[in-house]
């Protein structure tokens, strides 16, 4: 029995579920075998999933269909966009286990369950294929996390999980009008046919505002960001993994399926707002990167100004440009979580995340100093890492739409690139800060095994990022495709030569004596 006949995709949203109950009913000592056993269980399903996945096959693969209740049906299904991203999930759920292992003492049963519902959850927004099945993984996914940072985070911790949970809800509950309009209009909430309505060009404004109000804050973008900073900093280290590696790529996936093919003119219509939005996020979340003291919050605000890349790219309108955001997304759930599980890993040595409190670390942690360096590197976009591929391609596809949203979110690369390597070297070398610091082990077994991984697939995608565009391509061209009678002229006008007449004439206008009529 083949993978395609197994319905794969319900099994890897029961199995965290099964664990997480069980785990609410056994002691410390059996909670955590049991999370990290469901979530390796999934990964392994992720692999077969992507191995079983064939990218010139149907559009939707390991689809499944059930009624469950009114207008609610039991409808899965995933593209090779999904796909990618449900591999992310999968990937980082593991080491976020792992990572919890010893620092969560209290309450371990409940912290664990909470983990394997958040996979559950995160899983079926990306596989949902019913409009209201998918709202309902969306939001649901606010509990867990909710609870996460409000019983096992930092010393603001309640504050911290309301500011996240108001701030994400209320984006959201003009996004459900909106989607019950639409299933009004065209008569059914699945997905794939919605992706081929065309909604009324009046209507498509309205519904884009109500999208946007949920996938912004999500994202986030500025000025709706401020929530993002103190989550990260109040989490617990395997949350902030969690919040950066995969919830904040819901929203890019939100405007991946849902704005851009559902409401491709008034998207277009929106492109200044969105790239004014996305040029001040880079630029005002990298220069408050830089004078951060405390390394979660840079870390922070530095995946504020990488996710305004993010959004330029997806609307570019183009293949490049979306191509490009998918693995923007991709690499910074990757470095990002790693970022994070590096300030983790010194902060249960410490109990500090203040930035000057270490210093010269690389004397007596020189792993620990050299896998940071990767992942600094990889942040900032260093050709051979995953960095660099989807900026570079994001980038390369903004170009063609407007130079000057380009030029500025490509200082945000030089930006990152000063925040970034100014912590590595006030962490990593310089003078040693004080005794403890320079007392602190090198990072031992357990954390290497959380750090290796991601390691090795963030150079795999930096040197060979084929594997991770092969599963998008013919998906980003459907888009494409979908959503081109809308796309942008863009403002930069190349010159070709018209050896006929030997002047210069605008490329792909009509042949036309262009200095005769400038006169």
């Amino acid at each position: 029995m083949n993978a395609a006949d197994m319905p794969v995709l319900s099994i890897m949203l029961a199995i965290p579920m099964v664990a997480a109950v069980l785990c609410l009913f056994v002691r410390a000592e059996l909670a955590r075998p049991i999370a990290l056993g469901a979530t390796l269980a999934n990964l392994i399903l992720g692999v077969v999933l992507w191995i079983s996945y064939d990218p010139a096959g149907a559009q939707w693969q390991f689809t499944e269909s059930a009624q469950l209740f009114g207008p609610i049906g039991w409808k899965l299904g995933i593209d090779g966009i999904s796909l990618t991203l449900i591999m992310l999930s999968v990937f980082l759920m593991p080491i976020c286990i792992g990572a919890s292992w010893n620092s969560i003492q209290k309450r371990v049963g409940e912290y664990m369950a909470a983990f394997l519902l958040m996979e559950t959850l995160m899983i079926g927004v990306f596989a949902a294929q019913d409009l209201l099945l998918f709202y309902i993984f969306f939001e649901a996914g606010l509990i867990p996390m909710y609870l996460i940072i409000g019983i096992w985070g930092g010393q603001d911790r309640i504050y911290a999980s309301y500011k996240f949970f108001l701030y994400t809800l209320l984006g959201s509950v003009v996004m459900l009008i909106a989607m019950l309009w639409m299933i009004q209009f065209a008569g059914t909430a699945d997905i794939p046919t919605l992706l081929n309505t065309d909604f009324p060009v009046q209507a498509q404004t309205l519904l884009w505002l109500a999208f946007f109000a949920s996938f912004a804050v999500k994202m986030p973008m500025w000025p709706v960001h401020t929530w993002l900073p103190d989550a990260h900093v109040q989490a617990p280290t395997a949350g902030s993994v969690i919040l950066a590696g995969v919830l904040l790529k819901m929203g890019g996936y939100g405007f991946l399926r849902f704005s851009l093919p559902m409401f491709p003119e008034a998207s277009a219509n929106f492109i200044p707002l969105v790239f004014g939005l996305s040029m001040v996020a880079v630029v005002y979340t990298s220069l408050v990167a830089l004078v951060q003291q405390d390394m979660k919050k840079l870390i922070a605000y530095s995946s504020v100004a990488h996710m305004a890349i993010v959004t330029v790219g997806l609307f570019t309108f183009n293949q490049q440009g979306i191509e490009g955001a998918i693995i923007v997304m991709l690499s910074h759930g990757l470095v990002s979580g790693a970022l994070f599980l590096c300030v983790g890993v010194i902060y249960d040595r410490l109990h500090t995340r203040e930035i000057s409190r270490y210093g010269g670390i690389s004397v007596n942690m020189p792993k620990y100093a050299l896998l940071l360096m990767l992942f600094t590197m990889a942040s900032v976009g260093l050709p051979g890492t995953s960095g660099f591929v989807g900026e570079f391609l994001s980038l390369a596809g903004a170009y063609k739409v407007s130079t000057w949203a380009t030029l500025i979110a490509t200082t945000g690369i030089i930006l990152g690139a000063g925040y970034m390597l100014y912590l590595y070297r006030r962490i990593a070398f310089g003078p040693q800060a004080n005794a403890d610091a320079a007392a602190m082990q090198d990072i031992d077994g357990r954390e290497m095994w959380l750090l290796a991984p991601i390691a090795v697939v963030v150079l795999w995608m930096g040197v060979y990022p084929e594997t991770f565009l092969a599963p998008i391509r013919r998906d980003v061209a459907t888009i494409v495709e979908r959503i081109e009678r809308a796309a942008p002229a863009g403002d930069s006008k190349l010159m070709a030569v018209d050896p006929t007449t030997a002047r210069f004439r605008v490329a792909h206008e009509p042949k036309k004596d262009v200095a005769e009529g400038s006169h």
